[in-house]
């Protein structure tokens, strides 16, 4: 059930809605059925295990002592 992203061609108000099937959408603002169909940005989600973490999360700064200066503040560098 895709979601799809229009613009009215009477009263160039820009909406998204869910489509089904064969449904003809219709502008949530004057109920025109003339539509324009837009490109749509989408936003690509990660699985908690590919996402960035946080220095704080990995350990600390550089990841060994765990000072929060980060990289080559500790003795241990």
């Amino acid at each position: 059930m895709p979601v799809y992203e229009y613009v009215c061609r009477g009263c160039r108000h820009g909406f998204e809605t869910l489509v089904l099937g064969s449904d003809v959408p219709s502008c949530p603002r004057c109920r025109a059925t003339e539509l324009e169909r837009v490109l749509s940005v989408t936003a690509i989600g990660r699985s908690a295990s590919t996402a960035p973490r946080p220095a704080q999360a990995m350990g600390g700064g550089c990841g060994s002592c765990g000072d929060p200066r980060g990289p080559g503040a500790c003795a241990l560098d």
